[in-house]
């Protein structure tokens, strides 16, 4: 069986960088599109999880403080 190409819209776009951080990635051969996209998804998903945790901040103290007054609510059954 072959391979199936995943195929995505692609988005042209202009980046800047300082000379120095250019001229290292071209020297090493680096393909500048894979590692701005894979460095745009980790910072696409570092900033939906700061955020996450932004908006529930007020649930995630009221838990906390929940275990801490009352401890794991099933923690009789933990094997560990």
């Amino acid at each position: 069986m072959g391979q199936t190409l995943e195929v995505r819209s692609r988005k042209a776009t202009n980046v800047t960088l300082p000379a120095d951080v250019y001229e290292a990635g071209k020297a090493l051969e680096l393909n500048f599109s894979r590692v701005f996209e894979q460095a745009m998804r980790e910072a696409i998903r570092a900033e939906r999880g700061r955020r996450w945790a932004a908006e529930n901040a007020d649930f995630i103290a009221a838990h906390n403080e929940f275990v801490e007054q009352h401890g794991l609510p099933l923690a009789k059954h933990r094997m560990f």
